[in-house]
């Protein structure tokens, strides 16, 4: 009876600590049990993520289902394409604060934390506000650009004028996040994003088919949605920072720039964006390629895969996420065989959770893609993509535990070059003669992709081997 006693034990034990996940406790996370400490973090980050990539689901679920739905998920895609970009700039600024506010943190420096986490907001405001006015004047040569056809384009402007015009929601929405996530709080960020999601999936359904007096806007509709749901996201954040929930007890004060600070911040975030940028353009390229060789059915395919594949990536990433807070802790703290050991531990939870979704995307991809639109085209192209892209996901989940726990320590330079090298001098030559040169159109796309993020991989593991991101300062 002892083995079943013990088994019980453990169940209950893991359920409560889950419980404790979603309470925003503030823990030291240099100090607990590894396997806990991951467990106590990533679980409110993958929710985070998953929900961040419900905005796009939603969407796309709601205008698939409307007249031209081809033309709508295109514009959808497209757009979220181009927005990228932006996430990019949030994400790369966010994970400069997650390594400067985890390494404080963990030198027990709470005010340093928090004056380092007001400088990176101060930042991202200036930046939203150039995208924003860009995104109003060229939104239809943004369209044009990423391969839609004119009347494509047309339908298309304000739905990317609204979306762009907003960036600052998407800017801030992901930049605070990473300020909690850095001071170890990772259910506020998770209370953010799910307050967001809420109320897009319901005003949704009424903006984009209209509800009682309220009349039917389509893409409009979903535009506005998004914009509302992530801008009240965005007050739920400022009223945790302004409350001083955790650890961070923030000040107006420490808006004011401080020049020695900001350069800090932009020592580590400038490779950090310029880390995702080269990505997302990496991403770009693709989607016009497949647009170009496949049509507005082929384009539509990949975006309705590529979404459903972030769907199930981002939960990874979230896990990711926190191997980097556990390094930037520890790392404060001086305990460098802990931040190391996080990493390893985090890769086995990874491994086996992208795994699942191999074989979900292997055995149901039709499926999935069935859900959000009913043309047969678009079904195969995005069942094909699916299948093909999932082949790599179990080394997609080790890439991107290892890419964060570099960043993490703030060795942002390091996932740069290498995704200088694996997606531009890589990735976007071998799609282009797959697809072009041998005719494989958007086949030859999607099998350039997990072929390089599995060199993605394999370099960030012998780098990481060597351990030169344990001397990085910060």
């Amino acid at each position: 009876m002892t083995k079943p006693v013990e088994a019980k034990s453990r169940l209950s034990n893991f359920f409560n600590v889950i419980v404790q996940s979603f309470k925003g406790e503030e823990i030291d996370y240099t100090s607990i049990s590894i396997r806990k400490a991951i467990v106590l973090l990533a679980v409110p980050m993958m929710l985070e993520m998953m929900m961040e990539s419900v905005f796009v689901l939603v969407d796309l679920y709601f205008v698939g289902h409307l007249p031209n739905s081809a033309e709508a998920i295109q514009i959808v895609g497209l757009t979220e394409s181009v927005l990228t970009i932006i996430y990019s700039l949030a994400m790369g600024l966010g994970m400069a604060a997650t390594a400067v506010v985890a390494r404080r943190i963990g030198e027990k420096n709470t005010e340093a934390a928090s004056r380092a986490g007001m400088q990176t907001i101060a930042i991202a405001v200036s930046i939203s506000v150039l995208i924003s006015i860009a995104g109003l004047i060229f939104a239809k040569d943004i369209l044009l650009l990423m391969g839609a056809t004119e009347s494509t384009a047309s339908q298309g402007v304000t739905f990317v004028r609204i979306m762009m015009g907003t960036s600052i929601f998407i800017m801030l929405l992901f930049l605070i996040n990473g300020i909690f996530r850095g001071a170890g709080n990772a259910a506020i960020a998770m209370q953010s994003l799910a307050l967001a999601n809420t109320l897009n999936i319901i005003l949704c359904p009424i903006l984009i088919r209209g509800f009682g007096p309220i009349p039917a806007m389509g893409l409009t509709g979903a535009a506005l949605a998004t914009a509302i749901g992530r801008g009240t996201g965005v007050l739920y954040q400022i009223y945790h920072l302004a409350k001083g929930s955790g650890n961070l007890k923030v000040k107006l004060a420490y808006l004011i720039p401080q020049i020695e600070q900001i350069k800090a911040i932009v020592k580590i975030a400038a490779p950090a964006v310029l880390q995702f940028v080269i990505a997302s353009c990496s991403w770009i390229f693709l989607a016009e390629l497949v647009a170009t060789t496949g049509g507005d059915h082929g384009s539509a395919g990949y975006q309705t895969a590529l979404r459903l594949m972030m769907f199930f990536m981002l939960p990874a990433w979230g896990l990711s996420n926190a191997a980097a807070t556990l390094v930037g802790q520890n790392m404060g703290a001086g305990r460098m065989d802990r931040a190391e050991k996080s990493v390893f531990v985090t890769i086995k939870y990874s491994m086996i959770f992208m795994g699942v979704v191999m074989v979900l995307f292997l055995t149901c991809g039709h499926l999935f893609a069935a859900f959000f639109t009913e043309d047969t085209q678009v079904i195969a192209v995005a069942s094909e993509a699916l299948r093909i892209l999932s082949l790599g996901f179990i080394l997609y989940g080790i890439g991107m535990v290892l890419v964060s726990a570099f960043n993490g320590a703030g060795d942002t330079w390091t996932p740069t070059k290498i995704n200088v090298i694996a997606f531009w001098l890589f990735q976007i030559p071998f799609a282009y003669f797959l697809a072009k040169y041998l005719a494989m159109g958007p086949t030859g796309v999607f099998i350039a992709i997990p072929v390089a993020e599995v060199g993605i991989t394999i370099a960030a593991y012998l780098i990481f081997k060597k351990g030169k991101w344990k001397t990085t300062a910060v």
